[in-house]
C-alpha cells in the first residue's frame, strides 16, 4: 500500500510540474493538452506515460479514442467544458493505467462496462460528475482488483446500496461518499464491504441519519466486520441524541479515528434548545478502540462529568472551535491514555486545579484563543507527562501556575513581568505581551535549560537598576524584534545583557529603533552565527560591533551611508537592501566588493541603491560608475599639485624678500600712491553672493522657543534691522505643500553654512537627522566645512558619538 501511495503521489507531483510547463505539447513521455480547445483525444506517442486532457470540449470517449498506450499510467480527462459520455471498454487500450481522473465533468452517459480492461487501475476519480445511485448498484467497478482509492464525492447519490462486485475489490482502502444525498447507511447496503480494512470511509455532509427517523432495529450496524482507520461523518447536522443512536448502532466496530467535526451538539452560548453531550452519548464506542476523536467546530458549552469515560484507548481528543465555558468535575475521567488535548478557540475564562484530572499521560494541551485570565496554581502541576502547553491569545496577567515542562507558549497575553517565573523550559514564547523592563530579560536568560526565547513585539525599553551578567549558558536562539531597546541602551545601562551567553547562535534585534550599537554589546557572543539588525536607524557599523564568528547578517532597511567591505568578507550571507548609501568615491570599495564577492547577497540587487547625491538617487550600486576614483591616480595628482604649489610659493616668497630688501623706497612710494587712489569709505563687494542664505538653522520644533529667544532675535535680519545675517529655518522659510525632503535639500544647498542645534529633541527627530545627513553629504561632495554642530543641553558621550 505504501508503494502504491508513493507512486501515486509521485505521479501527482510530476503532473504538477507539467502544469507549469507550456501547454499543448508532447515530449514522448508526457503529453500536456490542457485548455487546448480539443473536441477529441489527440494522437500521442506510444511511449507516453502521462496524458492530461482536462479543460477541453471532448464530448465522448470510446475504445477507438486511444491507440495502444502500454506505458500510460496517468490519464486526466476531468473538467470538460461540455457534457461528457464514456462508452463501453473506453480505456481497454490503456492496460497499465494507474490513475484515471474524470472528476468535475458532467457525465451524461457512463456505460456499465466503461472501466473494464483496467487490471492495474489504483485510483479512480469520479467526483462532481452528476452520478446517481446506479453507479453503485449496477456493478460499474467489476474486475478492478487493484483499485485502492475511489472518489465519488459531490454527486447525486441518494442511497448507499453497494453491488456485490465490491467484494472483489480486495485492494480497496479509501472510499469517499461525501457531499452526496445519502439519508442513511445500513448494514444490508454496506454488506459487500465486510471483511475489508479501509484507511478512509468518508460520509461527510450527506445529512446522514438527520433528515428522517431511522429504524435502528432494521438498519443494524453498517460497519459490522469492517475495520476503519478513519470514519468521517462530520457536517451531517448531528445532535447529541443522533450521535448517541449512531454510536450505539456501530458499537463493537473497530474505528481508529472518528471525525464528528461541524456538528450541532451543545446548547452554545445563551441557548438551551439543544443539549450538551453526556456520558451516554459515546457509550456505544466502548468496544471500538477509538484512538482519535474529532468533535471540533460545534456548540458544546459544558464538558459534563465522565463524558468520555468509555474511551480508554483514546490518544487524541479535539474539542477546538466549540463554545466550551465550563469543565465539570471528572469531565476527563477514563482518558488515561490521551496524549493530545485540543481546547483552542473556546470560551474558557478560568481554569481550576481539578479541570484536567484523569489525563495522566497527556503531553500536549492546546488552550489558545480562549479568554483565560485566571489559572489556579496546581492546575497543570500534577500532569507528569505534560511537555507542551499552548496558552497564546488569552488574558493572563500572572504566570505563577507555570509547570516545569519543556515548551510553553504564552504569546499575546497581558503579562507585565515574568521576573518571578520558576522555569525549566527549553522553549518559551512570550511575544505580544507588555514586558517593559530588561530585568525580565536578565531573569529569563538565567533559565538553565532554555534553548529558544521569543520576546518579539513587547515594550522592552527600560533598564531599572543594575543586573550584572546573566551567569548562565543562555539560549541558542533569542528573538527580541519589535521592541524599543534604543531607549534602554541610550541611558548607558544594560550594555552587558548579552554577556555570558556562550551558546547563543541566532539573535534578532530588528525593529528596535537602534541608532548605534553600544560598544562591546556583542563582544562575548563567540558562537553567534546569525544576526538580524534590520529595520533600525543604524548609520554606520564598525569592526568592533560584530562578533568574529558571524556568518549571516541582515542590516536591511537602516540608514547606512557607507559600509566597510572588510566587515562583510567573512560572512556567508548578507542583506544590504533599502539603505541610504552616499555614492561617492568613498563607496568604491563596497561597490567593487558587491560585484566580485562570493558571499550570498539577499534581496534584489536593485534594492541596494544610492540615496545621495540626488543625481544618483535610486540608482543600484551595481550600476554606479566609479571612474576617476582610482586611488593611485588621485595620489599622483595630489603629489604633483603639492609640488607645483610648493615651488610657486617658495619662488614668490624669495621674490618678495628680494624686492623688499632692494626696493624698499620704491615700494613705499607705490603704497602711498595706491592709498590715495582708494575711496575713503569701505568698498562694496560687487561680486554677487552665490548663496541665498547665510545659514540654515536646523533644530527640533520642540526647541523653537529657546532658539528664537537665544539666537534668532540677535542674529536674523528679519527680526531686527540691527542684525546682519539672512537665516533660514523650517517654520518660516519652507514652502508649504512641498515635499519635506525637498525643502531640506534646498535649504542645505542654498545656505553658506548649516548649523545643527543638537539637543535631546534633535536626536529623536527623524527630519533633523535627515537634514544632518544631507549636510554631511554636501560636506563629503564639496569637501567644505559647511556643517556646524552646536550642542545644546547635557548629552552623554554615547549620544554624541552619533
Amino acid at each position: 500500500m505504501g508503494r502504491q501511495l508513493g507512486r501515486t503521489l509521485g505521479l501527482l507531483l510530476v503532473a504538477g510540474a507539467v502544469a507549469a510547463a507550456s501547454c499543448c505539447v508532447a515530449d514522448g513521455r508526457r503529453a500536456l493538452y490542457r485548455s487546448c480547445n480539443l473536441s477529441q483525444v489527440p494522437p500521442v506517442p506510444s511511449t507516453t506515460e502521462i496524458l492530461l486532457l482536462s479543460f477541453n470540449y471532448i464530448r465522448a470517449v470510446t475504445r477507438a479514442s486511444f491507440p495502444l498506450l502500454e506505458r500510460l499510467q496517468l490519464l486526466e480527462l476531468g473538467t470538460q467544458q461540455t457534457p461528457f459520455s464514456v462508452d463501453r471498454e473506453a480505456f481497454r487500450n490503456l492496460p497499465n493505467l494507474r490513475t484515471l481522473d474524470l472528476g468535475n465533468s458532467r457525465v451524461d452517459f457512463l456505460h456499465p462496462d466503461a472501466f473494464q480492461g483496467l487490471p492495474h487501475l489504483q485510483e479512480l476519480r469520479l467526483f462532481a460528475c452528476g452520478l446517481s445511485d446506479v453507479v453503485l448498484t449496477d456493478g460499474y467497478f467489476r474486475n478492478l482488483g487493484a483499485l485502492s482509492r475511489l472518489d465519488l464525492s459531490k454527486n447525486q447519490i441518494g442511497s448507499l446500496e453497494l453491488h456485490a462486485s465490491f467484494r472483489e475489490l480486495g485492494s480497496l482502502r479509501s472510499v469517499d461518499f461525501s457531499l452526496n444525498r445519502i439519508p442513511a447507511a445500513c448494514e444490508q447496503g454496506l454488506r459487500p464491504l465486510q471483511g475489508k480494512a479501509l484507511s478512509l470511509l468518508n460520509l461527510a455532509a450527506n445529512g446522514l441519519y438527520s433528515r428522517a427517523p431511522v429504524d435502528w432495529g432494521r438498519c443494524g450496524n453498517p460497519f459490522r466486520n469492517v475495520v476503519l482507520e478513519t470514519l468521517d461523518v462530520s457536517n451531517n447536522g448531528w445532535t447529541a441524541d443522533v450521535t448517541g443512536n449512531v454510536t450505539r448502532a456501530i458499537g463493537g466496530s473497530q474505528i481508529s479515528s472518528l471525525v464528528l467535526a461541524h456538528h450541532i451538539m451543545g446548547q452554545g452560548f445563551g441557548f438551551r434548545n439543544i443539549r450538551d453531550p453526556d456520558r451516554s452519548t459515546f457509550a456505544g464506542l466502548a468496544g471500538s478502540s477509538v484512538l482519535r476523536l474529532d468533535l471540533s467546530h460545534g456548540f458544546v458549552f459544558s464538558l459534563n462529568a465522565r463524558l468520555f469515560e468509555v474511551l480508554g484507548d483514546l490518544k487524541l481528543l479535539d474539542l477546538a472551535h466549540n463554545k466550551i465555558n465550563r469543565i465539570a468535575g471528572e469531565a476527563f475521567h477514563g482518558l488515561g491514555s490521551v496524549q493530545v488535548l485540543n481546547l483552542s478557540h473556546n470560551l474558557l475564562g478560568e481554569l481550576y486545579d481539578s479541570d484536567f484530572s484523569g489525563l495522566a499521560e497527556v503531553a500536549y494541551i492546546d488552550l489558545q484563543h480562549n479568554h483565560i485570565g485566571i489559572i489556579q496554581d496546581q492546575t497543570f502541576r500534577f500532569l507528569g507527562a505534560l511537555r507542551t502547553l499552548d496558552l497564546r491569545d488569552n488574558a493572563l496577567k500572572t504566570v505563577s501556575f507555570v509547570p516545569s515542562i519543556d515548551t510553553i507558549f504564552l504569546g499575546n497575553n497581558k503579562l507585565e513581568t515574568v521576573s518571578h517565573m520558576d522555569l525549566t523550559a527549553s522553549f518559551l514564547e512570550l511575544s505580544d505581551n507588555r514586558l517593559e523592563d530588561l530585568g525580565d530579560l536578565y531573569s529569563l536568560l538565567r533559565v538553565p535549560a532554555l534553548q529558544v526565547l521569543i520576546l518579539n513585539r513587547n515594550r522592552l525599553s527600560a533598564c531599572r537598576g543594575g543586573h550584572g551578567p546573566t551567569g548562565s549558558v543562555g539560549p541558542e536562539r533569542l528573538f527580541l524584534g519589535s521592541n524599543m531597546l534604543q531607549l534602554a541602551w541610550e541611558t548607558g545601562r544594560c550594555w552587558d545583557v548579552f554577556r555570558g551567553l556562550p551558546r547563543l547562535r541566532v539573535l534578532h534585534l530588528n525593529h528596535n529603533y537602534l541608532a548605534a550599537l553600544p560598544p562591546g554589546l556583542l563582544r562575548d557572543l563567540t558562537a553567534l552565527r546569525g544576526l538580524d539588525l534590520s529595520a533600525n536607524r543604524l548609520s554606520t557599523l564598525s569592526r568592533g560591533d560584530l562578533p568574529a564568528a558571524l556568518e549571516v547578517l541582515d542590516v536591511s532597511r537602516n540608514q547606512l551611508l557607507s559600509l566597510d567591505p572588510g566587515l562583510l568578507a567573512p560572512l556567508r550571507a548578507v542583506d544590504l537592501t533599502h539603505n541610504k548609501f552616499i555614492c561617492g568615491c568613498e563607496l568604491r570599495p563596497l561597490v567593487r566588493w558587491l560585484n566580485r564577492t562570493n558571499v550570498t547577497v539577499f534581496g534584489s540587487r536593485a534594492d541596494v541603491r544610492c540615496a545621495y547625491p540626488s543625481s544618483l538617487a535610486g540608482t543600484p550600486l551595481s550600476s554606479v560608475s566609479m571612474e576617476g576614483c582610482d586611488d593611485e591616480e588621485a595620489l599622483r595628482t595630489l603629489t604633483f599639485s603639492l609640488f607645483i604649489f610648493s615651488t610657486v610659493g617658495v619662488t614668490l616668497f624669495l621674490l618678495a624678500v628680494l624686492v623688499a630688501t632692494k626696493l624698499r623706497g620704491l615700494c613705499f612710494l607705490c603704497y602711498k600712491a595706491a592709498r590715495r587712489l582708494l575711496p575713503a569709505g569701505p568698498a562694496e563687494d560687487g561680486a554677487p553672493d552665490a548663496y541665498q542664505y547665510d545659514a540654515y538653522l536646523c533644530f527640533s520644533g520642540r526647541d523653537f522657543e529657546w532658539v528664537q529667544r537665544a539666537l534668532l532675535r540677535h542674529l536674523d535680519a528679519q527680526y531686527s534691522s540691527r542684525n546682519r545675517l539672512n537665516l533660514c529655518f523650517e517654520e518660516r522659510d519652507f514652502v508649504p505643500g512641498r515635499e519635506h525632503i525637498a525643502n531640506i535639500q534646498d535649504a542645505v544647498w542654498s545656505s553658506r553654512k548649516v548649523v545643527c542645534l543638537v539637543s535631546r529633541h534633535f536626536l529623536r527627530d527623524g527630519w533633523c537627522l535627515e537634514a544632518f545627513a544631507a549636510a554631511r553629504s554636501r560636506c563629503a561632495s564639496h569637501l567644505d566645512g559647511a556643517l556646524v554642530l552646536v550642542v545644546v543641553g547635557s548629552l552623554s558621550q554615547y549620544q554624541l558619538r552619533r
